[in-house]
């Protein structure tokens, strides 16, 4: 289910900019800003131009997003209950 929220919720995303884009813009310091280390990656800025299809773009960024973030979920937790599996219980 989270994987197809985030494909389908993906294409209603905001082409707007975001709040700090925003403030920036009205404080006259966006030009300042630099692109980071990973821009040129495959999936900077939605997956822009992966496809060149921005809908299947964003849905791909979203889906890869939703997998990476619930496989450190589950890294984690397995960690965590590991730990706990030694633990003498009374």
């Amino acid at each position: 289910m989270t994987l197809i929220v985030a494909v389908a919720m993906s294409q209603f995303a905001s082409d707007r900019p975001d709040g700090l884009e925003y403030v920036a813009e009205q404080e006259g310091f966006a030009d300042a800003a630099r692109e980071h280390d990973l821009s040129d990656s495959a999936l900077a800025d939605y997956g822009d131009g992966l496809t060149g299809n921005s809908a299947v773009d964003t849905a791909i960024a979203g889906l890869v997003g939703v997998l990476v973030t619930l496989g450190v979920g589950w890294v984690v937790f397995r960690l965590v209950r590991r730990r706990d599996d030694g633990a003498v219980t009374h």
